[in-house]
């Protein structure tokens, strides 16, 4: 089934501000790491989102990592640990979709 929908636009520094302010608030936070180590997991997540209409995280999650380890930076996270931001990212962005854009039930 295609999906006809519009994507709607990203507002990618109104979610910098949002993790900024969030991050440290995740079960996933590890302390004595800075928002820079999550933050290009965070862009991963809802760019991709934004990219991989109509597929879930999963689907989606390899793409979503080369994007990461492409512009992760000064990062000291791992990948096991960085996308688990990804996915929240990810997941924030679905929920502000009006239905379930990627029928994942997320």
């Amino acid at each position: 089934m295609t999906n006809h929908n519009t994507p709607q636009t990203l507002d990618t520094n109104a979610e910098r501000d949002y993790w900024r302010g969030q991050y440290e608030k995740e079960t996933y936070f590890e302390a004595g790491r800075s928002y820079d180590d999550y933050d290009s997991a965070y862009r991963a997540g809802y760019e991709g989102r934004s990219q991989y209409q109509g597929k879930t995280f999963d689907d989606a999650e390899n793409d979503v990592r080369s994007a990461w380890e492409k512009t992760k930076g000064e990062s000291r996270l791992a990948w096991d640990k960085a996308k688990y931001a990804a996915r929240a990212a990810w997941d924030r962005v679905e929920r502000a979709m009006p239905g379930d854009a990627d029928r994942d039930g997320r």
